[in-house]
Parts: structure tokens; C-alpha cells; sequence
């Protein structure tokens, strides 16, 4: 329950027409506080910089804030204020709680996002099985009984499951969750806009937030030689895996994107053998996934316990392992699409890459689109006048 002093603050609060910080926001106002008065940090990173064109932290600053945090963990091995320090500054700490919580707030529907928040990874792995379980029955029912099951059908994938039906299926999902994404950016995109000077884009700004996005280039600990993981030794081992898990999956969309093209446009019509560009794409984008994802699982078993939100976990591993498991079952599909084991393959891919579009809004895929978000109003914010006269960026 709520202190007495905690009830009869929020109630002047909504008194006076304010918005009411949950736990996890208010403690970033009070770190950002401490920070500001400090300013070891500066150059870190761009949640710094931004900070200082701050005097007080409202609610929208603090999701900014949070959002624009890569969660590298180097203020907090440099912090004289961090724990066992009476302060108890830990800002990688504080900011995933409240990132968290920006997954769930900014999710649409709302629920989903917090069911997934919960248990991620139990759901996601039930999911891709379910559905894959599910693929199955309609092959089995299909087919006329479990022999169906193996064997090398006619006509290779669309034998197993013709090709309108396969988009009937995913087309729906895809559709879902790219509109689930974009509600939750724009209500996401409102709110900030404001507390960051609320000017428009502008070619220069976009380009430098794309140049920091692409570059993941708040992962290098603001001075080239990588972020922390389990200990304080630096490492660039987040900043590489992420690359490769980043950009495998650009790979694999890249593929399916310019399959689709060859299949309505020119009629050339699946499976593509290399050296065709699709399968030259896929291939390569589901060795850089799961290259990525394998390391990103073992840095996340390794953690220290202070760099992020442990309640966070499940779904941090919950999107990892859907990942991985789409691109090796992607990978054993094309491998083994001459064996009789074609039609389990295909289900059990076909399941993960419908539970990775149907999880895709309410998990980590979202905090790479907040973050985007969130760099571009840095980079827009940064070409303003400094509000407060605290100094440069």
C-alpha cells in the first residue's frame, strides 16, 4: 500500500492538474536529479546531454529519457553515487523499469502487453508450439492420416500448404502487428514531441539519428571500447551481437520482400536455389540471426544484476529465443526440404514465424522502434536552443 505522504502527494498532484508518476518514474526524476547536479557522466551517451537541458523531470521527459538509455551500464561503474552509496544511483537500472513499463503503456491492445510482460518467454516458446502443433493437425487431417507427416509431397512447400492459403494465414498477423506497432509509436511520438522542443524533423536530424541507429553507436561506452555485461571490463560483445541480430533479421525481411516481388511481378514462383538473390538473403540473414541471438542469449545469462530490470528477463529471453528459433528452423527447412521430413519442418517454421509477428508489438522488438523514436527527437532536440542555459550538447 501507499504511505500516507505518497497518497497525499499524488492527490495534490492531480489537484493541481499534474500526472502522477508511478514508482519506477519517480525514482528516475530523483536519479536525473542527482546526475544533473554531478555531470560525470556527460559524455556517455545521449541520455546526458539531453538531461542537462533539464531542470525538472515530468513524466513525458522520463520516457524519453528512458527510452533514448541503450542500458550499456557505464555510468554505472563510474558512479561515485551508485550503490552501496546512500544515493543509490543505478540509471540502467531505473531506466529498464520504466522502459518496461512504456512496453506496456504504449502497448495496443493493452492487455496483451502486459500478459506478455509476465511470462515471456513460457509464452512465446507455448505459442511457436502451439501453432506448429496446430499446422500439423491441418496436415495430418489434410492428408488423410500420419503419412502425411513424412514424405516428399508434390510440389515441394505449396504441396504441403498452397501458397494463397499460406498468406491468408500470415497476411492477418503481419497486418496485426505492424498495426499494433504503429498505434503504440504514435500515442508514443505525441507525448514526447512536446518535451522535446516539439520541432519538426529536419533532413540533418534524421539522418543522425539514423546514423546512431544503424551504428548502435551508444553501445561503445561513449569512448570506442564497448559497454559492460557481467563485470566492469569493457566489451564490444553487445555492440556485435546486436549487429548481427539486427541486421540478419533486415536480411531475412529483405529476402521475403524481394521473394514476394519475384512471385507477383515476374511469376517466378518458390522454392529459389542459390545463387538466386532471395535464398542468397535468407541464408545469409539466418546465420547473422543466429549468430546474434546465441550470443545475445549467453551475455544475458551473464548480466550483472545491476545493469537491468530482472523482472524484464523473460521477455528479454522470450524474444531471443523466437528469434533463434525462426531462423534455424528457416535454415533446417531449406536444408532438409528433399527429405522426408519436409512437412514437420515446415510446420515447426512456419509456427515461430507466426509467433514472432503475433509477439512482435508487445516485447523487445518494440523497444528498437521506441528507441528509434527517441533518438529522433534527441537529434532534433540537440539543434534547438538550449532552454535552461546549462550549456552545450
Amino acid at each position: 500500500m501507499q504511505s500516507l505522504e505518497a497518497l497525499t502527494r499524488d492527490a495534490r498532484a492531480l489537484a493541481n492538474g499534474d500526472v502522477v508518476l508511478s514508482a519506477a518514474e519517480t525514482e528516475v526524476a530523483r536519479q536525473m536529479q542527482i546526475c544533473n547536479a554531478c555531470r560525470y557522466c556527460e559524455g556517455f551517451c545521449a541520455v546526458f546531454p539531453a538531461m542537462t537541458r533539464r531542470l525538472e523531470f515530468g513524466k513525458a521527459d522520463i520516457h524519453f529519457l528512458a527510452n533514448l538509455c541503450h542500458n550499456c551500464g557505464a555510468c554505472l561503474h563510474a558512479c561515485q553515487y551508485a550503490p552501496p552509496h546512500e544515493f543509490a544511483v543505478n540509471v540502467p537500472q531505473a531506466m529498464a523499469q520504466v522502459r518496461g513499463q512504456t512496453y506496456a503503456d504504449y502497448a495496443w491492445p493493452p492487455a496483451l502487453g502486459q500478459l506478455y510482460q509476465r511470462q515471456g518467454l513460457t509464452l512465446s516458446l507455448a505459442l511457436a508450439a502451439g501453432l506448429a502443433l496446430f499446422l500439423v493437425l491441418a496436415v495430418v487431417l489434410h492428408g488423410q492420416g500420419l503419412a502425411a507427416l513424412w514424405g516428399t509431397p508434390q510440389g515441394g512447400f505449396y504441396g504441403i500448404f498452397p501458397h494463397n492459403l499460406l498468406v491468408g494465414l500470415f497476411a492477418p498477423v503481419f497486418l496485426f502487428a505492424t498495426l499494433a506497432l504503429s498505434l503504440g509509436v504514435r500515442r508514443f511520438w505525441r507525448d514526447v514531441a512536446p518535451a522535446t522542443s516539439g520541432a519538426p524533423l529536419s533532413p540533418p536530424a534524421t539522418a543522425e539519428a539514423a546514423d546512431a541507429v544503424l551504428r548502435l553507436k551508444y553501445l561503445d561506452g561513449g569512448h570506442g571500447d564497448g559497454c559492460h555485461n557481467e563485470d566492469d571490463a569493457y566489451t564490444l560483445s553487445r555492440r556485435r551481437f546486436h549487429h548481427f541480430t539486427f541486421y540478419g533479421f533486415l536480411l531475412c525481411f529483405a529476402a521475403t520482400s524481394v521473394a514476394t516481388l519475384y512471385h507477383y511481378l515476374l511469376g517466378w514462383v518458390a522454392p529459389y536455389e542459390l545463387p538466386s538473390l532471395p535464398k542468397l538473403l535468407g541464408v545469409a540473414g539466418g546465420v547473422s540471426l543466429m549468430i546474434g541471438t546465441a550470443g545475445l542469449w549467453r551475455l544475458n545469462l551473464q548480466r550483472h544484476a545491476l545493469h537491468g530490470d530482472a523482472a524484464q528477463k523473460p521477455m528479454d529471453r522470450g524474444f531471443i529465443a523466437l528469434l533463434f528459433l525462426t531462423s534455424a528452423s528457416g535454415l533446417l527447412l531449406w536444408l532438409g526440404r528433399g527429405t522426408p521430413a519436409l512437412a514437420l519442418l515446415l510446420c515447426l517454421h512456419l509456427g515461430a514465424v507466426m509467433a514472432l509477428f503475433a509477439t512482435l508489438p508487445y516485447g523487445k522488438f518494440a523497444h528498437g522502434i521506441f528507441r528509434t523514436a527517441s533518438l529522433l527527437r534527441h537529434a532534433v532536440e540537440k539543434r534547438q536552443p538550449h532552454p535552461i542555459g546549462l550549456g552545450a550538447d
